[in-house]
C-alpha cells in the first residue's frame, strides 16, 4: 500500500514510520506540522529510504493535504496528528479544539474529495484509519471492568473532549458519506522518542539529573501502559485489516499506578546509573493533583486482538528496561530538547 501518515514526526507516529519501512513492504509520506514536540531525528534510521517521503503541512489546511492526496494517491490514511498533552489542554485548550478538531474535520474533507474521484476498485479498498485515545471513555472506578469498543463516551478533560469530538466526526463521515473509515484507541504509550513532558521520560530524565521525581496527588491513579513499538505494530495491522465502520480498543493488559511507575523507573535506574547520593526513590515527591484527574484507565484489547491478529509483545518490566535504556544513551537528544524549554513553559506531568 501507499500510506499517507499525519504527525509522523511524534512519538507515536515516528514509531508507526519506522515499523511501515523497516518491517512492511509499504510506502509511507510524512505529513508533520513542526510543532513544539515534533522530533525529525525518530525517523532519521529510515529518511534515506526510497518508501518513505515528508511534506510539512498543517492538517487544518484542507487545500494543501487536497494537493498531496492527489499528488501522492495513496491506498490508506492514517491520522495520528493530534495535541495530546492534557496539562497543557488544561492551560491552553483552544489549540487543542483546532488541532483535534478542526484538524480532523480537515483531513476529512480532503480525503472525502479524493475518494469520492477514486476509480471503483481503490475506492472499495480505501481506508480512513483515525487513532485515538481511551480517554474518550472517561474514568473508571477501582472495580469497574476495562474499557472495551462499546464503552459509552464520557470525556473529561478539554483533551479527551477534543478527541471524542472527532472521534465522533469520523463516525459521522463514514455514516452520512460512505468514508471506508475506522477508529482505534488505545491507552497510554510509553517507549522511545518520547517527547520528555509525559510521565515516563519526565520521571527517567529527572533522575538521571537528580531532580525532584513528581507524583500527583496520592499516586494511585491507574493507566494500562502499552510500549510503543507494540502500538504502532497494531496500528499498521490495523490499516491493513481494519472494516470500515470498525472500533478496535488496543492496549497491552498492564495496568500500573503512577506511584508503581515511577518507582518502577527508580528500581531500573538504581541498577543501570547507581546514585552515589542514594537510591533515586528518594527524589520521589507528592505534588497537589491537577484539576479533573481521572482515576483509571484501562482496556480490554480481546476484539482487537482477535480481529487483528495482534497481541503485544512485550510486558511493563521488559518495555520499561529497553525505554529507560535508550534514554540513558540518547542523553544528548532530551537534553536539548530541555534547553529549549528553559525558555518555554515548566515541563509538568501527566498520565
Amino acid at each position: 500500500m501507499r500510506v499517507l501518515l499525519t504527525g509522523g514526526y511524534g512519538f507515536i507516529g515516528s514509531a508507526v514510520v519506522r515499523h511501515l519501512i523497516e518491517n512492511t513492504r509499504h510506502d509511507v509520506l510524512n505529513i508533520d506540522s513542526l510543532t513544539y514536540a515534533a522530533s525529525p531525528d525518530a525517523v532519521a534510521d529510515v529518511a534515506a529510504d526510497s518508501r518513505y517521503g515528508f511534506r510539512q503541512c498543517d492538517i487544518c489546511d484542507t487545500a494543501a493535504v487536497g494537493r498531496i492526496l492527489d499528488a501522492y494517491r495513496p491506498d490508506a490514511v492514517m491520522h495520528l496528528a493530534a495535541e495530546s498533552h492534557v496539562d497543557r489542554s488544561i492551560d491552553s485548550a483552544g489549540v487543542f479544539m483546532r488541532t483535534n478538531i478542526m484538524g480532523t474535520f480537515s483531513m476529512l474533507e480532503a480525503v472525502r474529495a479524493y475518494w469520492r474521484e477514486l476509480p471503483p476498485a481503490r475506492r472499495a479498498a480505501f481506508r480512513f484509519h483515525h487513532v485515538s485515545t481511551d480517554e474518550v471513555f472517561g474514568m473508571l472506578g477501582p472495580h469497574d471492568p476495562p474499557f472495551t469498543e462499546a464503552t459509552p463516551y464520557n470525556p473529561s478533560s478539554p483533551y479527551s473532549a477534543s478527541k471524542a469530538a472527532s472521534d465522533h466526526l469520523v463516525r459521522a463521515w463514514h455514516h452520512t458519506y460512505g468514508l471506508p473509515a475506522f477508529i482505534t484507541n488505545t491507552t497510554n504509550n510509553y517507549g522511545i522518542w518520547h517527547f520528555p513532558e509525559k510521565l515516563v521520560p519526565l520521571t527517567i530524565i529527572n533522575a538521571l539529573e537528580g531532580r525532584t521525581l513528581p507524583v500527583y496527588g496520592a499516586g494511585d491513579n491507574v493507566r494500562d501502559w502499552l510500549f510503543v513499538s507494540d502500538h504502532a505494530e497494531a496500528l499498521v495491522r490495523a490499516v491493513e485489516h481494519g472494516r470500515p465502520g470498525g472500533t478496535y480498543a488496543i492496549g497491552a493488559r498492564q495496568p500500573r499506578t503512577n506511584l508503581e511507575v515511577v518507582r518502577a523507573i527508580c528500581a531500573v535506574l538504581d541498577r543501570l546509573c547507581p546514585d552515589p547520593a542514594g537510591p533515586h526513590a528518594r527524589l520521589i515527591r507528592h505534588v497537589p493533583d491537577r484539576p479533573g484527574h481521572d482515576f483509571r484507565y484501562e482496556i480490554d484489547p480481546t476484539h482487537a486482538e482477535r480481529a487483528l491478529g495482534w497481541t503485544a509483545r512485550h510486558d511493563f518490566e521488559s518495555g520499561l528496561e529497553l525505554t529507560v535504556r535508550w534514554y540513558i544513551d540518547h542523553a544528548p537528544w532530551w537534553r536539548a530538547i530541555r534547553a529549549r524549554q528553559q525558555a518555554s513553559l515548566p515541563m509538568g506531568q501527566v498520565a
